[in-house]
């Protein structure tokens, strides 16, 4: 029972009150005095392992217990798994009936005052919310009406434009801003994709329908616009806690703002160590900036970590160090020491691949679970030597972004080239590589293999029995059949509108054909690059320089294969024996994790190898002419020390083969493992 209480205007906070959870007992001091802050704003630095939900959860609970009506309490998270998971918590201290009714994502929030309030913005309240194939379809529609020749000018795919409009509303910039910074190849198309991005505006307001980015747009246009709405909703809200809010972009940290205006019990939990998203539209100023904004803001600092040793905290402290932009903090241990984490130097990628696959049998035998590790890396294709390993050794694996690299479509777009030149007969690349082309779907391909066929067939001379002295004698070269012929016998029945592309296919095969490209890998997938696929791959993905980036790798990782049916045979192989795909039949199997280190934020584990450290691969040497770009990468690096619990592997080759077939190239460590004092880590040479 409450012994008294003060009511205050428009903040119901009790003092002296009996309470149900004894917050002393089960938070330590620097949480107990984030979940206990007093009204007012607060910024709450969370470091890695320190307990971030824990404390959202108790600041929750506390808030409740104080007397504060569930309804009057804004959460707002970035999944609603999250929310879920925290009011559950919040159920389980206070009993099932506590529950905050307004807790969820911001665009789940967003959809709700959308739904009570759109008439006032010119949308019937019956408004469709696109998903983003919705939202591509209607790109589409867009496109055909505007009479742009897309074909003259290489406008990018509606899923592309799609990102690239996103982007511009996350990121409140213009359409030419954004273009010079992230696509600087489409520019030149800034007042078509402008005109575009009208039309489309147009077209979901006549259509009464909404996008997922209008969830936010439109709310904040809604709060600002109609004064009595945004009264309403500053009065009913007494507290806004909003979770991981160094992930936050302009709009949302707006939203936050102008709702949380006339009371000021604004509580921001988030890591400004671990910002790791500008790519997406997060905007690292929002947290940064926070107690400027706020004058009076409370920051608390919770940096007790119970997730790793004192010697992974050590090595993580130190490498965050170097960022001049940051609130400072140390994160301190709650375990007991552990080993020092190990800085692995290996001769080449394939041996570092060895390393890792060995290490992880052997803690495997030494009672560590495959589930408890993780392998990391900064981009896809630094893993490609890694999964071999792990397939020819039969060790399970899964990847967190559920595509293995081998089989993503970019590279089996190129590998379809190389097939076929080996395999003239091979149906699947045939038809892998015209349905590509515009104009072209399942029919049509069926029609242009059948008159391919036809083509090559009469162009084969006839087999000759060689003489018994010739059996079994190798040749000079891979002899091979000339695809001309057939793509000739195709010509004529191309679709118009697929006759430019099919005269560049045709070109590039024949290009191809010269033996001095037939026999190297690396020249052919360059050829593929060079003669059209490189520019399918801007009109096609918003993430193109990435995959740019993994054919060029795929050409480096070519060299050591000394025909295409070795390489070929090794790629089948590799895909034949993937133990990752028994991930479907068997959930319960152990299997050792591979996640470029965006996909593992949030996650732990027991062992973390995070591997390919090499100057201009991590960081990537696209960041390291941008100061702000480069604390980026070294927050990434970060994010990835701070996964270990127990132990911490930091894995680089002092060999890889160059770009463009200029042989072998000497590697220096990253950055971010020569700046740091030799006392956080212990070097181990393999041999």
């Amino acid at each position: 029972m409450a012994k008294e209480y003060q009511l205050k205007r428009d903040n119901v906070v009790k003092s002296d009150v009996d309470l149900r959870i004894d917050y002393r007992g089960e938070l330590n001091d620097q949480q107990y005095a984030a979940v206990t802050s007093p009204k007012g704003p607060a910024l709450v630095i969370a470091g890695a392992g320190a307990g971030k939900t824990r404390t959202l959860t108790y600041r929750v609970a506390y808030l409740l217990e104080q007397g504060i009506p569930a309804d009057r309490i804004l959460l707002l998270t970035f999944t609603n798994k999250a929310a879920r998971e925290m009011m559950q918590r919040v159920g389980d201290l206070l009993g099932n009936d506590a529950y905050v009714p307004w807790g969820g994502t911001f665009h789940s929030i967003g959809a709700r005052m959308l739904r009570r309030h759109c008439e006032l913005i010119g949308y019937k309240q019956d408004f469709t919310i696109m998903d983003r194939e919705d939202a591509v379809d209607l790109l589409s529609t867009c496109i055909g009406e505007s009479k742009i020749d897309i074909k003259a000018t290489r406008f990018p795919k509606a899923k592309v434009l799609a990102d690239i409009i996103s982007l511009v509303v996350n990121k409140q910039c213009s359409m030419e801003a954004l273009l010079e910074r992230q696509f600087p190849y489409f520019a030149h198309l800034e007042d078509e994709m402008s005109k575009i991005l009208k039309l489309y505006q147009e077209r979901k307001r006549s259509n009464n329908m909404m996008d997922f980015d209008d969830l936010l747009v439109r709310w904040l246009y809604l709060l600002r616009s109609n004064a009595e709405v945004l009264e309403q909703y500053q009065r009913q809200f007494q507290f806004v806690l909003v979770d991981e809010y160094q992930d936050t972009n302009r709009i949302q940290s707006d939203l936050v703002d102008l709702i949380g205006a006339r009371h000021q019990n604004v509580m921001v939990v988030g890591d400004d160590s671990q910002s790791i998203y500008s790519w997406r539209g997060a905007h690292f100023a929002n947290i940064f900036e926070f107690p400027k904004r706020y004058g009076d803001a409370k920051v608390h600092k919770i940096e007790v970590n119970y997730r790793s040793t004192p010697e992974i905290l050590h090595f993580a402290n130190a490498v965050i160090r170097a960022n001049t932009n940051q609130f400072a903090k140390q994160l301190e241990p709650a375990r007991k020491p552990g080993m020092e984490p190990l800085v692995v130097v290996t001769n080449d990628a394939h041996e570092q691949a060895m390393f890792v696959a060995q290490r992880a049998l052997e803690l495997r035998d030494e009672g560590i679970e495959l589930n408890e590790m993780a392998i990391l890396y900064r981009s896809h294709f630094h893993a490609m030597e890694l999964q071999m390993e792990l397939t020819s050794r039969n060790i399970p694996f899964s990847i967190t972004s559920g595509i293995r690299f081998f089989e993503q479509a970019h590279i089996k777009d190129v590998t379809a080239y190389i097939k076929l030149l080996v395999n003239s007969a091979d149906e699947l690349s045939f038809k892998r590589i015209v349905k590509l082309m515009p104009g072209v779907g399942a029919k049509g391909a069926d029609k242009l293999w059948g008159l391919f066929q036809m083509g090559i067939a009469k162009a084969e001379p006839p087999a000759q029995e060689l003489p018994p002295e010739d059996l079994g004698a190798e040749p000079d070269w891979t002899p091979f059949a000339s695809l001309v012929p057939g793509l000739e016998a195709c010509a004529p029945k191309v679709p118009k509108k697929t006759k430019a592309p099919w005269d560049q296919f045709h070109a590039t095969i024949e290009q191809m054909e010269d033996p001095e490209i037939r026999t190297s890998v690396p020249k052919m997938i360059r050829h593929v690059l060079d003669a059209g696929y490189e520019d399918y791959l801007q009109s096609e993905y918003s993430n193109y320089k990435n995959r740019q980036e993994d054919l060029e790798q795929l050409a480096v990782y070519a060299e050591q294969f000394e025909t295409p049916e070795a390489f070929l045979t090794q790629l089948a192989l590799e895909t034949d024996m993937d133990p990752g795909k028994k991930q479907e039949v068997a959930d319960d199997e152990e299997r050792i994790r591979l996640s470029t280190i965006h996909q593992a934020k949030g996650l732990e584990f027991k062992v973390v190898f995070v591997i390919m450290l090499c100057e201009g691969l991590f960081p990537s040497e696209r960041s390291t002419n941008d100061p702000e770009s480069e604390e980026e990468e070294r927050r990434l690096f970060y994010v990835a020390s701070t996964r270990a619990m127990d132990e911490l592997y930091l894995c680089y080759p002092l060999m890889r083969f160059a770009q463009r077939g200029s042989g072998d190239l000497y590697q220096t460590p990253s950055r971010f493992i020569t700046e740091l004092p030799a006392d956080v880590y212990e070097e181990l040479r393999v041999r």
